[in-house]
């Protein structure tokens, strides 16, 4: 059989069963010694250094997986094992690790004195449904028509953030961000949170440049990375009407491959003039619709997808409309549903049902 296999593959290693026993429990040792320091809220940061210099601290358990270059397959399968994990639940990476690593270094205590692994992985399965009928009689639902809400017990939300969150952050730092993280989940769960899942792309992270993480904090409404863009438009709004639209205010290329060719100055004139014109004439809409929309004590807000030239903004200011050009389309997206009302796409035919509400819009600079 021996030279057969080495027929086969010339480079290929031939040891016994309890050799290759040896071999994986001292892969998965390994990787369990590598991560076992990095368990609880007293866990040690490892520092990562990238090939190009770039250094990355981090005690996160699916962090260093992803970041260690695994060859072995039993250590690569319990990687993966741990990967699977944190897709799921978003935390145990590290614990799913060293019980894998405890779990094959207390088998290897049984078959060195001769126990078959068969017995001992069947061992494994009678601890798995044990362990299972247990976590079924312990567990806290909330699924009935009588149950309350999940999204309502804040407290046992912030003890499950704060438990997952102490491992990986400081302290200080870790209390905070899980009272920002239970605000923001309450904030966007659905009603009936065990039927629809909570769409996690509501919530979004900013970050900052020159702050500290202490100085995180959650705003219970939409940031929108960008302001207005002139110095006459108010910084401050309440009760306001807010249009998401998605209309050009500026020249634009043609869409086609064409030209305009004029001979003398006055034909450029009236180039730039009938230009201006259509400009003005969607400007104009804009602020008559404005006013027809707004009865005292109210304001308007127009953030729009495309862009708004600086005559434009101009006319706009002197109207009191706050504008925002430009905007992200994921912002647009969550503007709708946050706000009520409807994409524009042409000022038209424009109806106030079409516009959402909000309390308050202001523009901070950090």
């Amino acid at each position: 059989m021996g030279s057969r296999l080495q027929e086969l593959s010339p480079n290929a290693e031939i040891v016994s069963k309890d050799a290759a026993l040896q071999v994986n429990i001292a892969a998965a040792n390994g990787l369990q010694n590598v991560l076992k320091s990095n368990l609880g809220p007293r866990g040690t940061l490892k520092m990562l250094v990238g090939g190009a210099g770039q250094i990355k601290l981090t005690k996160d358990g699916c962090v260093l997986l992803h970041e260690m270059q695994i060859q072995h397959p039993t250590a690569s399968l319990i990687a993966r094992t741990a990967t699977a994990q944190d897709e799921i639940t978003g935390d145990g990476t590290t614990s799913t690790v060293l019980l894998c690593g405890e779990l094959l270094k207390q088998a290897h205590r049984y078959t060195s004195e001769g126990l078959h692994p068969r017995v001992i992985a069947d061992g494994f399965d009678i601890a798995r449904d044990a362990t299972l009928e247990f976590l079924d009689g312990f567990k806290r639902d909330f699924s009935g028509e009588d149950s309350p809400r999940v999204q309502d017990d804040r407290e046992l939300l912030r003890c499950l953030a704060s438990t997952s969150l102490k491992t990986k952050l400081e302290a200080d730092l870790s209390e905070k961000i899980a009272d920002a993280v239970v605000s923001a989940i309450q904030c966007v769960a659905p009603e009936d949170a065990t039927e629809s899942p909570v769409d996690l792309n509501m919530v979004e992270i900013m970050t900052m440049q020159r702050k500290l993480g202490t100085d995180s904090r959650f705003v219970n409404g939409l940031v929108l990375d960008h302001g207005g863009r002139h110095p006459d438009m108010p910084k401050e709004l309440l009760n306001c009407h807010v249009m998401t639209c998605n209309v050009t205010f500026e020249y634009e290329k043609t869409e086609v491959q064409s030209g305009f060719y004029y001979s003398t100055a006055e034909e450029r004139e009236k180039l730039v003039e009938s230009e201006r014109k259509w400009l003005d004439e969607r400007c104009r809409q804009v602020v008559e619709f404005k006013r027809s929309v707004c009865k005292e004590g109210e304001s308007f807000v127009m953030i729009n997808q495309k862009g708004i030239d600086p005559l434009s903004l101009d006319i706009f200011a002197k109207e009191g409309i706050l504008c925002l050009r430009r905007a992200k389309r994921r912002n647009m997206e969550r503007l709708t549903l946050a706000c009520g009302g409807s994409p524009i796409h042409s000022v038209e035919d424009l109806d106030a049902a079409q516009l959402g509400f909000a309390g308050k819009v202001s523009e901070v600079s950090l």
